[in-house]
């Protein structure tokens, strides 16, 4: 079990190597404003009124609090699995910081990728919640969960394994939490 957990280390760091060392000093500024958690804010905003116009105010504050207690728990377990596995940021990990080409770093552990889990979570949720109405929003969503995850992984804060098991926890907190709205909020408050 070590040497498969040893050798996945190794590939994990030979693909941030790879993939941060694709970067360029044009596209750094902006890499860092994707990453920044205020930029979505306008996305955010228009997600929130399209949610307002398209459901009832109960179902609208049904929705709001499905999504705060969704990305509370996303949050949460991600600083849980940090606490727990103390896995060190490649822009902390002395192996392979100085062979990083350019970094922008967080804490000091990373596993697994809170931002990756909250915008997956995110779209998942939303994309599910208006594909009635809006049917290609989910791929939209997810794209942009994307752009926020790969961005994660350009600037240095994480391995392509701590994105990947981030979007993997978002979907199947974002997926789970519309499967709750649905089948037993939405029901209550009808």
């Amino acid at each position: 079990m070590n040497n498969f957990i040893n050798t996945l280390n190794e590939l994990d760091q030979e693909m941030i190597l790879f993939l941060n060392g694709l970067g360029s000093p044009f596209w750094d500024g902006f890499w860092q404003f994707i990453t920044n958690k205020w930029t979505a804010v306008p996305l955010y905003a228009l997600l929130c009124w399209l949610c307002y116009k398209k459901h009832s105010l109960k179902q609208f504050l049904a929705i709001l609090l499905c999504i705060a207690v969704m990305i509370a728990l996303t949050d949460q377990l991600s600083n849980l699995f940090k606490i727990q596995f103390h896995r060190l940021r490649p822009c902390h990990n002395p192996l392979i910081n100085g062979r990083l080409r350019f970094t922008h770093c967080g804490g000091q552990f990373g596993y697994f990728s809170a931002h990756a889990a909250n915008t997956f979570a995110l779209a998942c949720f939303l994309g599910n919640i208006f594909k009635h109405f809006y049917p290609k929003m989910l791929l939209w969503l997810l794209l942009w969960a994307s752009i926020v995850s790969y961005s994660r992984i350009y600037l240095g804060v994480h391995y392509p394994l701590d994105v990947l098991t981030g979007l993997s926890i978002g979907i199947l907190f974002g997926y789970g939490m519309y499967i709750f709205y649905k089948r037993i909020i939405i029901k209550k408050i009808k």
